[in-house]
């Protein structure tokens, strides 16, 4: 996932479910997730559809089992929300978190708020 793909709505919400999971998971798991929680009745389908899009954009791997497939994400939540950092990063302000920086505060910035983004630094 190096070009980092954002998801839709949907596909979010999908992935939420499985972080939950926390394990792999059949398609009929998820299936049965979105129609006890949301009441959504989508069809095999439909579902297999959302998770062949996330297989695309490198959040899902896939295995093969007999007649059906198993899938577990390849991310973390946590690693998803670096890379989504990282991309508005890049994308808005060229990878220059000074830019960013100076976009959010510039001349809004307090001495005290300075010296802690400074100790944060100083710190890694």
């Amino acid at each position: 996932m190096n070009d980092f793909q954002s998801l839709s709505e949907t596909e979010m919400k999908i992935m939420k479910e499985i972080w939950k999971i926390n394990r792999p998971f059949k398609s009929n798991e998820l299936l049965e997730v979105f129609l006890v929680k949301e009441g959504k009745k989508w069809k095999g389908q439909t579902i297999a559809t959302f998770l062949s899009r996330l297989e695309d954009k490198g959040m899902l791997a896939v295995k093969r089992e007999g007649r059906s497939n198993v899938y577990s994400p390849r991310l973390s939540f946590e690693m998803y929300e670096k890379k989504k950092a990282q991309g508005f990063l890049n994308t808005m302000y060229k990878g220059s978190v000074k830019n960013f920086l100076a976009t959010l505060y510039d001349d809004d910035i307090n001495s005290e708020e300075l010296d802690e983004i400074k100790k944060w630094f100083d710190d890694k």
